[in-house]
């Protein structure tokens, strides 16, 4: 439970604000409404993020204690205020031509008009964070130096004639269909957001690269691990590897943000009950890091990229098509569950 420690006593004193919160907006019916969305917001988040917990614990297990828990401690205030409450205001600023202030007072004044101008961005958020998951998938799924292959020969052969530029490549083509697929109003936007995404991805490779310090023998240590080209780059730069986790939980907490809003319309509940999951994301990273599950459930990973895989091409379709919040989460949770069932079976296999 250490690892849970801080995520319990924040989220106690984040339940209380939310208490607050909702008691000066609605009396004690409002007090309790309030500690009940926040609660469901922050499980809500936990159960659709666990894949982001795996691939941040293939990523960070690499580090030393200095950066966990830097990890723990700048990067949850990024996480919580940056990505699920400064992020989501500046995105309707600029749709608006407003400031910062005054999208506040909006969000808090009249949040139906707020949340129409955040949903209106939806197309351009989903094309950019599809196309950093999918090369995050794509890229974990040529890593030919992987030396367990969920999926067999197929895996195995996907490893040895794929490349980063076939990830790439692949990321595009996915991109140019969504941009099929819209209005001619938002195509501009959704391509401009998809090659973001995608110039996003090869940024922080290549800071990484810059940064990186290790020795040439650890190169294969590291990717060994299977965690895909860049990552195993990030792995060794952590001031990159740091940006990446960032802009990993970018792609995967904006989502949730315009998802909240089928909840609750109420904008500082939806900012404390997502923060309540992200602190917990983060711990159960940290705890799967020192309880070495990956080690002992070797097909957790492989799982948690897949799910980030079906993520990625759920988000770039939903530029178009509305996708439910349900088959989102359980789609996630079904490779997951698959992912650690293989896992004890292969572990059954070698003790035989």
């Amino acid at each position: 439970m250490h690892a849970f420690r801080f995520s319990l006593i924040i989220t106690a004193l984040l339940l209380a604000v939310a208490a607050y919160w909702g008691y000066q907006h609605g009396g004690s019916a409002g007090l309790l409404q309030a500690l009940w969305i926040a609660a469901v917001l922050g499980i809500m988040e936990v159960s659709l993020s666990f894949d982001n917990a795996v691939v941040n614990a293939a990523v960070l297990r690499h580090w030393d204690a200095f950066w966990q828990k830097l990890f723990l401690t700048v990067g949850i205030l990024v996480a919580v205020f940056g990505m699920r409450l400064l992020f989501p205001l500046l995105i309707v600023s600029l749709a608006t031509g407003l400031g910062l202030l005054d999208v506040w007072q909006m969000a808090t004044t009249t949040p139906d008009e707020y949340a129409r101008y955040l949903t209106g961005a939806h197309a351009q958020v989903a094309a950019f964070g599809g196309a950093f998951l999918l090369l995050v998938f794509l890229n974990f799924l040529f890593d030919d130096e992987k030396e367990l292959h969920w999926l067999g020969w197929v895996e195995q052969k996907l490893g040895q004639h794929g490349t980063e530029a076939l990830a790439v490549l692949l990321t595009l083509a996915a991109i140019f269909a969504c941009v099929s697929a819209v209005a001619a109003a938002e195509k501009y936007t959704v391509l401009a957001a998809g090659v973001l995404g995608v110039l996003v991805y090869l940024a922080v490779g290549w800071i990484s690269g810059l940064l990186e310090s290790g020795e040439p023998e650890e190169d294969d240590d590291i990717t060994e691990a299977g965690v895909g080209n860049v990552a195993a780059s990030v792995a060794r730069g952590s001031l990159g590897g740091f940006l990446y986790l960032e802009v990993l939980d970018a792609s995967f907490s904006f989502d949730g943000v315009i998802g909240a809003f089928a909840i609750t319309s109420d904008v500082v509940i939806i900012m404390l009950g997502l923060a309540i999951g992200a602190l917990f994301v983060r711990s159960l990273t940290v705890f799967l890091v020192h309880q070495g599950t990956l080690d002992e459930y070797v097909f957790l990973e492989h799982g948690a990229h897949y799910a980030i895989g079906i993520l990625a091409l759920i988000m770039l379709a939903s530029v178009e098509y509305h996708i439910p919040e349900w088959f989102t989460g359980l789609s996630g949770v079904a490779f997951i569950g698959v992912s650690l069932w293989s896992s004890v079976r292969y572990k059954q296999r070698l003790a035989a």
